[in-house]
């Protein structure tokens, strides 16, 4: 795990931010069903969803993750990042999933309800929303980045072969209006500061949020993960050099130098 230098503190696991999520009347709408890892969760996860991912609990970059998805005849497809690459075999039952996974993992994992996601250009993608605040300031939403999945992988991630947009780019590249790019950055921003509001008050001191969007392909927006400990937003540098400049000056008021 990342030891972080600077001051800004963290919750530490995607299971404790989709509890504390949860615990919130609107924001529990955008959290997709998750539990943690065992031999029954994977059983009813799979009898309720179409597909889920397993990933651990804490982490980044898209490695150690899994894809689970019911196959056209009978069993499971399970798909597996491995450092860059990714792995498929088929498996019978969930039980057999789930031994298949404990045996490749020795992470605390979190199984995640899958997400049809929205694409762009025949690539789903999901969208980061960078959030901060000075010691002692208010949060602020001060940069977006669309990461657009390479073809065929489970994970969006830039690291794993994605591409980054802005939004701009994405509502070009969908045919869509800038009156509706500007209404989706005013509602993800919205909620990304109503995140950022409830989760400091489940844990003080925080000044850094890395919050993963999602739309689905009915447009429903999700919240895919929320990252508090070491969010990168040093690919931003060349996708919107305003917006970095602007995060660099924020993560200099808490510390923060390697961004």
């Amino acid at each position: 795990m990342y030891d972080k230098k600077y001051n800004s503190r963290s919750i530490y696991g995607k299971l404790k931010v989709c509890r504390y999520m949860n615990s919130h009347k609107t924001l529990k709408k955008l959290v997709p069903h998750t539990v943690s890892f065992s031999r029954e969760h994977m059983k009813s996860m799979l009898e309720s969803h179409s597909s889920v991912y397993v990933k651990p609990d804490t982490g980044s970059q898209g490695m150690g993750i899994f894809k689970v998805k019911k196959s056209k005849g009978s069993g499971y497809t399970v798909k597996h990042i491995v450092k860059k690459k990714q792995l498929s075999r088929h498996l019978s039952s969930a039980s057999a999933v789930y031994d298949h996974i404990n045996k490749k993992s020795d992470k605390k994992l979190i199984i995640q309800k899958g997400i049809t996601l929205d694409r762009v250009n025949g690539r789903a993608y999901d969208i980061r929303v960078m959030v901060q605040r000075k010691p002692g300031g208010n949060w602020t939403v001060n940069g977006y980045s669309v990461k657009v999945g390479a073809p065929k992988k489970i994970v969006t991630n830039y690291y794993q072969g994605g591409k980054l947009y802005t939004m701009e780019k994405l509502g070009k590249e969908q045919g869509k209006s800038a009156e509706t790019t500007s209404k989706r950055k005013a509602d993800l921003k919205s909620k990304s500061l109503k995140i950022a509001k409830h989760l400091s008050t489940k844990r003080k001191g925080m000044h850094e949020l890395g919050i993963d969007f999602a739309y689905d392909k009915k447009q429903h927006l999700w919240v895919i993960e929320v990252n508090s400990n070491h969010p990168q937003f040093y690919p931003i540098k060349w996708l919107d050099p305003a917006a970095y400049k602007k995060m660099k000056e924020f993560a200099r008021s808490y510390g923060r130098k390697d961004a």
